[in-house]
């Protein structure tokens, strides 16, 4: 299982690769912090912790998580 780390200083944003179904909602969501165009794609630093909690939270795969 290949599982990336993204932190914003408060909490960590888990990204399990094999468990994502590409659904968009990340994107949707909270498209400052998630843009799949970029590296890294997911940047926690462009929302709150309490934003990026609720969207984790959204994920349908579970492929989200944190830690």
């Amino acid at each position: 299982m290949d599982t990336k780390e993204y932190s914003n200083g408060e909490i960590t944003i888990l990204w399990q690769t094999d468990k994502c179904i590409h659904s968009g909602i990340c994107v949707k969501t909270l498209p400052k912090v998630y843009n799949p165009k970029e590296r890294p794609w997911v940047k926690p630093e462009n929302a709150t912790t309490e934003e990026l909690l609720d969207q984790v939270s959204k994920c349908p795969s579970g492929a989200l998580s944190i830690k």
